[in-house]
This record gives C-alpha cells, structure tokens and sequence, in this order.
C-alpha cells in the first residue's frame, strides 16, 4: 500500500514563518510535521511514499532526501506554484500512486493515529464496496460546526440526520483511486466538494478518531503542541 503526504499547501495564515518555509517543514519538537508523518509510516510498515510539493518546493527533497533515513522511498509530485488543491494534487499524482487503495495525509497536521490502521481500513473499503474512508475527529476550537455527518461510527454524510453527529475531516483518508480518475491531470479541484458527490451515493465510510490531533493551521495553534510535544518523553509519541 502507497502513501501519499500533500505538501502544496500556502499556508498563508502560518505567515512570516511560512515566507520562507514550507508549512509542512517546520519544526515540532525534534522533527518537522512531515517527518513525524515519515517516521511513523516507516514504524508501520510502509515504503513508497509520495510528496506533493509547490511553494518552496525545492526544499522538500533537499530536507528529506530519497527517505532512506527513514527506510521509504520517496517520489516527488512537482506542481505549478499555487498548487493544484487537494484532489487536483492527488489526481496528478496518480502515474506514481498505482490502481490499488492509496492513504492520504495532510502534512500540515500533527496526530498520534497508527498509519498500521490504514490496511484495515483498504479492507472494509474493499468488503463494503466502497470508495473512501475518511478519519474524523471532535470538533476543535476553529471548526466547532464540523464538517461531515457519521453514523454509528461506520457511514459518513453531508447531512446531519437523526442519530447522526457532525465531526470534524483529519485530513486522513484511504481512497480508492478511481474517485479521481475524472480529474483531467494539472487541473485545479477540490476536495470536499469531491467527497460529497460520493456521499451521496453512499459510497463514503470511516471511523471517529479519539487520539491525540492538531491541525497546525496558525502560528498560535503551533505553539499549543510544541508545549505539548514538549512535555512528552518523546519516544512516548512515536
């Protein structure tokens, strides 16, 4: 199974520190977000990892080298400045992520969920017959509405029908990679949007994540986990 870590984000709202440095490699704790990313996909079993890159891109490869440090093999996915958005990136991607269920990881994100999980995951999709299987988590201080229905922690909507709770995306997910093969490659497309057409047709399932999650989205939000990350005996959080 491949992994693939979006890297192409702005990350305007990260600014001046993101003037310089892409989002994803910037400093937590000992290691940069897309390097707690790689270390525990190499602790889980993972080898062919693919980074997509487009603001200060040159610096991804000149950080990360070919991931033998890590065990992996890295492949690059250059895109124009700007970026193409998330399934547009996964779309131009997909010459070096294969025809079988691919992870997907925001980089910008910390969390300590176990990358092992995904093969489960690539299963209940295949089981179940469907096409995406996303991670959720509660509802952080910045996104208290959510962003996606789920219902006994199996199907996930756009609606929030009875019995159902509004949970907030993790930017984790195992997609089959037929949801984008309608994505003309270096065209610019959304996610989200992407999803919900799947939802409606029932075709979308995933799992209410409880462990540790922080989107790194603003410079306040990256010194709330360094002082976390900070306190913790680091071979704690591997």
């Amino acid at each position: 199974m491949k992994a693939m870590i979006l890297c192409a984000g702005r990350g305007k709202r990260m600014r001046p520190l993101t003037d310089y440095t892409p989002k994803p490699l910037l400093k937590v704790g000992a290691r940069s977000l897309v390097e707690w990313h790689l270390q525990r996909l190499s602790q889980s079993g993972f080898v062919d990892i693919v980074i997509n890159y487009a603001w200060l891109g040159e610096q991804f490869p000149l950080a990360l080298g070919d991931g033998s440090k890590w065990g992996l093999k890295i492949h690059y996915s250059p895109e124009p400045e700007g970026g193409l958005e998330t399934a547009g990136g996964i779309a131009n991607a997909m010459d070096l992520l294969g025809d079988e269920p691919i992870l997907v990881i925001n980089g910008d994100i910390w969390c300590d969920w176990d990358p092992k999980l995904a093969q489960k995951y690539k299963s209940e999709l295949e089981n179940r017959n469907k096409d995406a299987f996303l991670l959720l988590v509660d509802n952080p201080e910045h996104n208290l509405k959510g962003d996606f229905a789920i219902d006994n922690d199996v199907k996930i909507s756009n609606v929030n029908a009875s019995g159902t709770f509004m949970l907030t995306f993790a930017g984790i997910g195992v997609y089959n990679p037929s949801i984008f093969k309608n994505i003309t490659k270096g065209d610019f497309v959304k996610l989200a949007p992407l999803l919900r057409e799947y939802m409606v047709q029932d075709r979308v399932i995933g799992t209410h994540f409880k462990g540790r999650w922080f989107d790194i989205g603003t410079p306040e939000r990256l010194e709330q986990i360094e002082k976390i990350i900070g306190n913790l005996n680091e071979k704690t959080i591997e």
